[in-house]
């Protein structure tokens, strides 16, 4: 199993951004998928989920309405539309997925929102 995320970057407080992940090495289109970020000496937050066709999505409460998850099982690749950006939004960005009882990360990709 391989997640590679990509996408993070400075952005000023309400832009936007768009992570994406892509996914290799499993059956992509059978597995919901989630994003999860950290801060530096806190722990990791689920920030949003997605079924494995994409037909439901959670999000945590911080940013329901700002954020939003999808996929496209055809480039076995999940998405992070993250909008109206505040500075508290700033953190590592990580993919994952659950796939036989083992928990797969991605790298991370570095999210910043600063003026």
């Amino acid at each position: 199993v391989q997640l590679v995320e990509s996408g993070g970057a400075l952005v000023q407080p309400g832009g936007s951004l768009r992570l994406s992940c892509a996914a290799s090495g499993f059956t992509f289109s059978s597995y919901g998928m989630s994003w999860y970020r950290q801060v530096p000496g806190k722990e990791r937050e689920l920030v949003a989920t997605i079924t494995s066709a994409g037909d439901s999505t959670n999000y945590v409460a911080s940013v329901k309405g700002r954020f939003t998850i999808s996929r496209d099982n055809a480039k076995n690749t999940v998405f992070l539309q993250m909008n109206s950006l505040k500075p508290e939004d700033t953190a590592v960005y990580y993919c994952f997925v659950r796939r036989w009882g083992r928990d797969f990360w991605g790298q991370g990709t570095q999210v910043t929102v600063s003026s």
